[in-house]
């Protein structure tokens, strides 16, 4: 599922300069600045805004439907982390409360395991 993260992130991220880093559940931290190493970084973010916090703003989170492809992205307190949630995982016309309570364990694993798949740095277009 790592490669296929990877290509669902890629069509997901929109702008060009933008650099990001996938984690193994599924949560990307985007950065609209790619400077430095971006690996360090989304590590220190999910440190910190990555468990989730049920009753807190941590425990908050909005589904949004992708139009390019099949799942959804959750959002969470923090606008750069997000998670993909595919449909497999999920029964047939799943609730936005079930797709998201999905992505935020989804996030708490990525927090809890800080298991880097891919990290892609911030490329201008020619």
């Amino acid at each position: 599922m790592e490669g296929a993260l990877e290509s669902i992130w890629r069509r997901i991220i929109v702008g060009e300069g933008k650099g990001w880093v996938v984690f193994s559940n599924g949560t990307c931290v985007v950065f609209g600045d790619a400077a430095g190493n971006l690996a360090e970084s989304a590590h220190s973010i999910m440190r910190e805004r990555g468990p989730v916090h049920v009753g807190s703003s941590a425990g908050d989170f909005s589904v949004i439907s992708l139009d390019h492809g099949p799942g959804w992205v959750v959002t969470c307190h923090h606008p750069d982390v997000l998670t993909y949630v595919s449909p497999q995982h999920l029964g047939p016309e799943p609730s936005d409360l079930e797709i998201g309570l999905l992505g935020r364990a989804k996030r708490q694993a990525d927090a809890d395991e800080f298991n880097v798949i891919h990290v892609e740095e911030g490329r201008r277009g020619s």
